[in-house]
């Protein structure tokens, strides 16, 4: 009889169908536009490879396209070189005030970046206070402007990726191996090379690849300081842009080679972790020593100049948001005209992302519990469809996401653009990510016996989830929620390619103010926006009981 029993869906399968439905119109509809459209005609419709035969045709676009690997390749290679032995020092000694450097160094990362562009425009600029101060001199400072100044300052930005991913992959490490290799003769630059680096390989390629990623797909500082240099992340835009009213497949032709780049990288990052990756018990995990001699002196010292780089953008901002100014002009004396001016005229962008931010947080927390059960206590086809989806916007430019959303759903049967759902959109789908890994992660962590055992005791499932499950998964939700919204609050790429009037946001409001040259609004505005990430951050210490913030 038991045998004959008919199959009745249930509530985890609805839901399952529900999220896959909603996956399927909002994130792999989208893509399937912006792939169509880069093959099509913009003239008659057909299916050519035009778009792509003039772009590799035209220096200009071939240009744009070696910028961004210089950009990307270069700031890799200089975050590794900065974020990687400042990490090993951070892991392995005790230095003065590291609590507050690891802070300093998160805030600086999840910060937007064009705020540091326009710091260094302030402070290096043709007119900026360092180089007005070295011309007084006779010296003359490089300019910060064109493919130099983008480096420096994306380097700046996104190196603190490899020190967060490296020390929590030094914190596994066994120090018996360390001990062996140094018992057989091995000098402490070869124990780095031959044991040290190859065990946290495959995490150093893991934050390699969130460096490279997020400097080709940085919108804000090649706008900033660019004048006129063409990079993928910015053609994107000016050529949608320049095609509104005629044809914007060649834009989604761009697009595409930005996604064919990032998963090209994506799948030779993971060929090399499955070749070389490495488990560690770390039952003896490091110890941090004391420095002594000369060499603790000058770890300090390089340790305290690069977190000194790292928050002089958010000073200057700070500062500059106090002075009188006139435009760009700076008065003598401080004031507090630029913050009533955001209060007042500016209000909107303020009060837009709070609530686009505070909504899409919600949506972020339902989904992201719901995706996290699903794919960890009910595993199907779908909820593998659904966990190998849910990842893709991790690895997704903020800008491509704009585009294939405006492309998708700007005409019948459902016109988004212009509105505040589209730009909610945007940001849950960029940043669910964040939330879905700890709700994950603390999914897995929970034993099943306990759901099983509130079952047998004639709790229902679904009641079960509500009341027990949910309630042990909060402080992973909240955790990787708090983090999303730091990024949410700061994103500009996705949110500058879909705002209007109407639905603009502060992140889009500092970099119209910066380039109209507005600098005291700018920095009211930019310093709203970092104390926002600093109290946020705090709760994310006090909430998930940690002094770290794993990405």
């Amino acid at each position: 009889m038991a045998a004959n029993r008919k199959w009745k869906p249930d509530f985890w399968f609805w839901l399952t169908v529900v999220i896959t439905l909603v996956l399927l119109v909002f994130l792999a509809y989208p893509l399937f536009t912006l792939f169509i459209r880069a093959f099509q005609n913009g003239a008659d419709g057909s299916f050519s490879l035009d778009n792509f035969v003039r772009f590799f045709s035209k220096n200009y676009y071939k240009r744009g396209l070696k910028n961004s690997m210089i950009i990307g390749f270069s700031v890799t290679g200089l975050a590794v070189l900065i974020g990687a032995p400042l990490a090993y020092l951070m892991a392995t000694y005790k230095f003065k005030g590291s609590r507050v450097i690891d802070i300093l160094i998160i805030i600086s990362l999840l910060s937007p970046p064009f705020i540091g562009a326009y710091s260094w425009v302030l402070l290096l600029g043709r007119s900026g206070f360092l180089s007005d101060l070295f011309a007084k001199a006779g010296i003359r400072l490089p300019s910060i402007y064109g493919l130099g100044g983008i480096i420096f300052v994306l380097t700046l930005k996104l190196y603190p990726f490899i020190y967060i991913y490296m020390k929590g992959a030094l914190k596994k490490i066994d120090v018996s191996l360390i001990e062996a290799s140094e018992s057989l003769g091995c000098t402490p630059v070869k124990k780095v090379f031959t044991v040290v680096i190859p065990l946290v390989l495959p995490t150093l390629l893991a934050g390699a690849l969130m460096v490279f990623m997020n400097a080709i797909a940085d919108f804000g500082t090649p706008m900033v300081l660019g004048e006129g240099l063409n990079a993928l992340s910015t053609m994107v835009y000016t050529e949608y842009i320049n095609e509104i009213g005629g044809n914007s497949n060649f834009s989604a032709a761009i697009a595409c080679i930005m996604v064919v780049i990032t998963m090209v990288f994506l799948g030779a990052q993971q060929y090399v972790i499955n070749r070389k990756s490495y488990t560690m018990s770390s039952l003896k995990p490091i110890k941090k020593q004391k420095f002594t001699g000369i060499g603790g002196v000058f770890a300090h010292i390089g340790a305290y100049v690069i977190l000194a780089f790292s928050i002089i953008p958010h000073i200057t901002v700070l500062v500059t948001s106090f002075l009188k100014t006139e435009g760009k002009m700076f008065r003598q004396g401080f004031s507090l005209d630029s913050y009533r001016t955001v209060f007042s005229s500016l209000a909107r962008p303020v009060l837009n992302t709070y609530k686009y931010c505070l909504a899409a947080i919600v949506v972020i927390v339902i989904l992201g519990m719901f995706v996290a059960y699903v794919s960890t206590r009910k595993k199907n086809v779908l909820t593998r469809f659904i966990d190998a989806v849910t990842m893709f916007p991790y690895v997704l430019p903020g800008a491509v996401l704009g585009l294939t959303l405006l492309m998708a759903f700007n005409k019948p049967p459902m016109v988004l653009s212009g509105t505040s759902v589209i730009i909610v959109i945007a940001l849950v789908i960029r940043r669910l990510p964040y939330t879905l890994r700890s709700s994950t992660a603390i999914m897995y962590q929970l034993s099943p016996s306990v759901e099983e055992a509130s079952i047998s005791l004639g709790c229902g499932p679904v009641k079960t989830f509500f009341r027990i499950t949910a309630h042990m998964m909060l402080p992973g939700v909240l955790s990787g929620a708090i983090l999303s919204w730091v990024t949410v609050i700061n994103e500009l790429s996705a949110s500058f390619i879909l705002y209007s009037s109407r639905t603009i946001t502060m992140s889009v409001s500092v970099y119209q103010q910066v380039v109209r040259m507005e600098y005291g609004t700018a920095g009211a505005i930019a310093t709203i926006l970092t104390l926002t990430t600093i109290l946020s951050l705090f709760i994310f210490f006090k909430v998930s009981g940690s002094s770290e913030v794993d990405l």
